[in-house]
């Protein structure tokens, strides 16, 4: 059974385990205080080009997000998302579980504009009933998006722009940050991203790591406790070595950006194949991820032999599907799909 489900299906890159099983017997300190969790989070700090960046290691993209937000809003505040965001569709109210409300904002291909963000925040300021209103005190973006869509740097500038205006940070979810980086269909860099978000993290779960996403305030600017957050949410790991040493390798020789090219590269094929049958693809996404639309008896045809993840229902006979490739994906893995489709 071929699948094109996810890109967290396998375990982790090669030299990740290899790593792993090399410092298996070293006796190191706990808590993230390790040498590799210093040693990587020096070589992010240098990849950003954000020398005072702190940088934390957690486990999973849920717990992240929740912790990150919890962090960064008070009693009261909630966070700005589009409505097709993971935090307000597939966390299961992790973030409404803390207390503090998703405020969702229409998507456009996955994306927020700045435009409806500040009429948005005009609004909610202008109305005379606000203090009796959660606050909108946060914005939270997915880079790429749910759809595998990309702003344009153009775009997360006028967003940043607008959260600077209105004086609430600005959260970039990267867990498939790498893949984003590496599309032919970017003008943003990872400095970049450091140098117009308030927080941002770069995802290992879904690149090539077991588990694991670094968390950067790219300028020191880490909420008051940040470490006693995490452990308050029991997300602290005694053995934080686990995170440093796969993020220490995923940094070394840009392991993290040629796998996360490679991802793409396997995708460009498997569009070109969809392209050459005659599939309808349900919008364009520039990366690892790739929407098409199925008709009832395609759908159950292919399901028999290869897994792909139910996206939307388009009408009353098509359904639009997602085919992920990832860090794994082989040109073998490529070619048995295509003799099936």
């Amino acid at each position: 059974m071929l699948s094109f489900a996810s890109d967290y299906l396998e375990g982790a890159h090669e030299t990740i385990l290899r790593r792993l099983t090399e410092t298996n017997r070293e006796q190191l300190p706990g808590y993230g205080s390790d040498p590799y969790c210093e040693s990587a989070a020096a070589k992010i700090r240098a990849t950003c080009e954000a020398a005072n960046a702190d940088v934390h290691f957690l486990v999973g993209g849920t717990q992240t997000n929740q912790i990150v937000i919890t962090a960064l809003l008070h009693e009261g505040e909630g966070v700005i998302a589009a409505d097709t965001g993971h935090i307000a569709t597939h966390e299961a109210g992790a973030i409404e579980a803390t207390g503090h409300k998703v405020l969702t904002l229409p998507h456009h291909q996955g994306k927020v504009s700045a435009d409806d963000l500040n009429a948005y925040l005009k609004a909610f300021n202008a109305d005379a009933n606000h203090e009796h209103m959660v606050l909108p005190a946060m914005l939270y973006l997915s880079h790429p998006t749910e759809y595998g869509t990309l702003y344009r740097k153009e775009e997360l500038t006028a967003l940043a722009a607008v959260c600077r205006q209105h004086q609430i940070p600005l959260f970039l979810d990267g867990a498939r940050l790498g893949y984003g980086l590496m599309s032919d269909d970017t003008d943003l860099t990872l400095p970049d991203i450091a140098a117009l978000c308030d927080v941002f993290y770069i995802g290992g779960t879904k690149v090539g790591a077991l588990c694991g996403e670094a968390v950067v305030f790219p300028r020191g600017n880490a909420p008051k406790r940040f470490l006693t957050t995490i452990k308050r949410h029991g997300a602290l790991l005694a053995k934080g070595r686990l995170l440093g040493i796969q993020f220490d390798t995923l940094f070394t020789d840009r392991l993290y950006f040629r796998i996360a090219r490679h991802a793409i590269v396997m995708a460009d094929k498997l569009k070109n194949i969809f392209r050459e049958k005659g599939y309808t693809f349900y919008l364009e996404s520039p990366t690892n991820q790739l929407f098409i639309v199925l008709d009832r008896e395609t759908r159950e045809r292919l399901s028999k032999q290869v897994n792909f993840s139910f996206w939307e229902t388009l009408d009353n006979t098509h359904t639009v599907v997602r085919f992920a490739t990832s860090w794994a994906t082989t040109e073998e893995e490529i070619e048995a799909l295509a003799s099936l489709l």
